[in-house]
């Protein structure tokens, strides 16, 4: 069964972002468990995980198929130490947040080199926060965002991912998200059936579909291989309708929180009817 939903709003708790999942008929979300634009935030209070917990349960929507997404501040690849350690600091307490609120799932960026150091170097950081975050957490899998490889973002090569999984050393507990906006400004072609299937078929012989834990689907602004990061509403950008219809109607996509970060909320409802419209029911 296909899990679709959108990236909502947490605003005034955790608690909410269930009910506004419920609101737009999906069946996975992803939030943002504090500020994302912030290092510090206050902790989760007890009341607030609780209803957290409970309004997932109202609302019928599994742990597994929450995808809380981290601080776009972080960079776990950060050049310099103190940026690093800074880093490594947030992602800790991110992943203690899903902890908390009993959510097995944490998305995040990987990381950047700054033009400071190799990326071979910076991809060894990440994997090796990783490390340090996952020895101290219990039942929570960080699962890598594949980016666009605006600036010197890591993580918009497939190869990128299997090096950072490489040198993870509890290999239980790492997963990939892959947003197709990304993927396909990346330089990996989305348009068409049979460019669906070349993809597809790169990622599994580099990164293993069996590493695949969540999707956040986007069309794009921007045009094949431009490395920008700019979303589409689906079916008004540059990948078209076809790319998602691949993806509702292949089993190799079910059971994954599958996550709208497209333009126009309003449209989000809509949005989620129309994929499930595709198949994948």
């Amino acid at each position: 069964m296909k899990r679709v939903g959108a990236h909502v709003s947490a605003a005034g708790g955790v608690e909410n972002a269930p009910l506004n999942a419920q609101k737009i008929g999906a069946k996975a979300f992803a939030l943002f468990t504090k500020n994302q634009r912030q290092w510090r935030a206050k902790p989760l209070t007890e009341q607030s995980i609780n209803a957290f917990k409970a309004n997932l349960i109202n609302v019928g929507i599994a742990p597994e198929h929450v995808l809380p997404h981290d601080s776009y501040l972080i960079n776990l690849g950060h050049p310099e130490q103190e940026g690093l350690e800074k880093s490594r600091a947030a992602f800790l307490d991110e992943m203690q947040r899903c902890e908390q609120l009993g959510l097995p799932l944490l998305n995040f960026h990987p990381g950047s080199h700054l033009k400071k150091i190799s990326e071979e170097e910076s991809l060894d950081r990440i994997a090796e926060s990783i490390n340090l975050a996952l020895a101290q957490t219990t039942g929570v899998t960080a699962v890598i965002e594949n980016t666009a490889g605006q600036g010197t973002n890591l993580g918009h090569r497939f190869d990128h991912l299997a090096h950072i999984i490489d040198k993870v050393e509890d290999k239980n507990r790492v997963g990939v998200c892959l947003d197709t906006c990304h993927t396909f400004t990346a330089g990996y072609d989305l348009r068409t059936t049979e460019a669906c299937e070349q993809t597809f078929a790169e990622f599994e012989q580099i990164v293993g579909f069996h590493y695949l834990r969540g999707m956040h689907l986007n069309d794009s602004k921007p045009e094949l291989g431009s490395r920008v990061d700019r979303h589409e509403s689906l079916g008004l950008g540059k990948i078209g309708m076809a790319c998602f219809d691949y993806i509702m109607n292949d089993e190799r996509f079910d059971e994954i929180p599958m996550v709208l970060e497209t333009i126009d909320d309003s449209l989000w409802a809509e949005e989620i009817e129309i994929l499930y419209g595709l198949g994948g029911k």
